[in-house]
């Protein structure tokens, strides 16, 4: 498969009426009636063929013709929004419950002529100081495959889909070869992300292992450590799950996916298997520092105590002495004795300082 090329500056006109602004934001409340298309296109011959004005002129198009498809986006539809939508493309009402009200794991379903995938974005937000926010947000894309048409559904503020549109578009090659190209671009951007996202934190883990074994590292890291075994936990949740889909995708004949296209989902398994492996490391590394964490803060425990139990010894000899001697009992030695009172004030020095000398040599001090 040819590379992808950067996006053209120029791109064809949109197939939505009064569309403004950027192709991967969603509509205004007020744009297309409330509608949740963020982008429709019917393409043909590899080409963005403009004259349809709207997504069902756009099919309608299609299926006059027998040629090319309609990708159409949508950016989290409600119900009301989706049906119509659902309806003329005879989704399975499962599916179209998983598009509208999101938070699925990855997966890859069949139905009949139809395929669904379920993928989840991640982005890492580098804004946010580790361990005081969620660093790696999540989101959800849904691609709805049929033979002559590709619906996605996008949840999330990130993951936009702007940026793949107009790289398959500006590859025509690519798009002769049918829908399934649309879902193999989709699911590399967001496999390539789940590949910068781990790098970011592997180096916020670097980060935190010089943190936890610098000299007078504290308590404080734990919190960061905990935060941040989170942050791993959820990029696993996103990129572990995705394993059988394009096992599936690469690997079993469907007549949905073009077979030279097929290939290519296996170098995005390849892809992501590494990462799979990488956030697994990520997860023992960090298994790892908590324990290195605590031991350590068991150490300076350890130590303080020595120090103040050597104190305590020390201060005990005079206290000591000093609580025989006030006992006021009639006869006692040295009461009386004119060299009593320094001979226990010499005494006490000499007892303390010969324990701190004994203290200090053995580190406990």
């Amino acid at each position: 498969m040819p590379t992808v090329p950067r996006p053209r500056s120029l791109v064809p006109g949109r197939l939505v009426p009064g569309r403004r602004g950027r192709p991967d934001e969603p509509l205004a409340p007020d744009a297309g009636s409330g509608s949740a298309i963020v982008d429709c296109a019917l393409y043909r011959d590899g080409l963005r063929r403009p004259g349809p004005t709207s997504w069902q002129d756009a099919i309608d198009e299609v299926e006059r013709s027998g040629q090319g498809f309609v990708w159409i986006g949508l950016h989290e539809p409600s119900d009301a929004q989706f049906d119509g939508i659902a309806e003329r493309f005879g989704l399975h009402p499962l599916a179209v419950e998983d598009a509208v009200h999101a938070h699925q794991r990855p997966k890859l379903e069949q139905y009949d002529n139809l395929l669904f995938a379920i993928v989840k974005t991640v982005h890492y937000d580098d804004s946010m100081p580790a361990g005081t926010a969620e660093v790696v947000a999540t989101g959800e894309v849904m691609v709805f495959l049929g033979p002559n048409f590709v619906v996605t559904v996008r949840h999330g503020s990130h993951g936009h889909l702007g940026d793949i549109r107009h790289a398959l578009e500006a590859d025509p090659g690519l798009l002769r070869l049918g829908p399934s190209v649309v879902l193999h671009a989709i699911l590399d951007h967001v496999v390539d992300k789940y590949v910068s996202v781990a790098q970011a934190l592997q180096d916020d883990l670097d980060e935190i292992e010089t943190a936890v074994f610098a000299e007078g590292n504290t308590q404080a890291e734990s919190s960061v450590i905990y935060a941040l075994k989170r942050e791993v936990v959820a990029l696993r949740r996103a990129t572990a799950p995705l394993h059988v889909p394009l096992r599936i995708l690469s690997g079993r004949p469907l007549d949905l996916v073009a077979p030279e296209v097929r290939n290519y989902f296996r170098d995005v398994n390849d892809h992501l298997s590494e990462v799979v492996d990488q956030v697994g490391s990520f997860d023992e590394l960090l298994t790892t520092l908590v324990s290195a964490n605590l031991a350590q803060v068991s150490v300076v425990q350890n130590e303080d105590m020595r120090k103040i139990s050597a104190w305590v010894a020390i201060a005990a000899v005079p206290t000591m002495l000093a609580g025989i001697y006030g006992m006021n009992f009639t006869h006692m030695p040295e009461l009386r004795w004119t060299f009593g009172y320094p001979l226990v004030i010499a005494v006490m020095i000499a007892v303390c300082t010969g324990l701190f000398v004994a203290f200090k040599r053995n580190g406990w001090l």
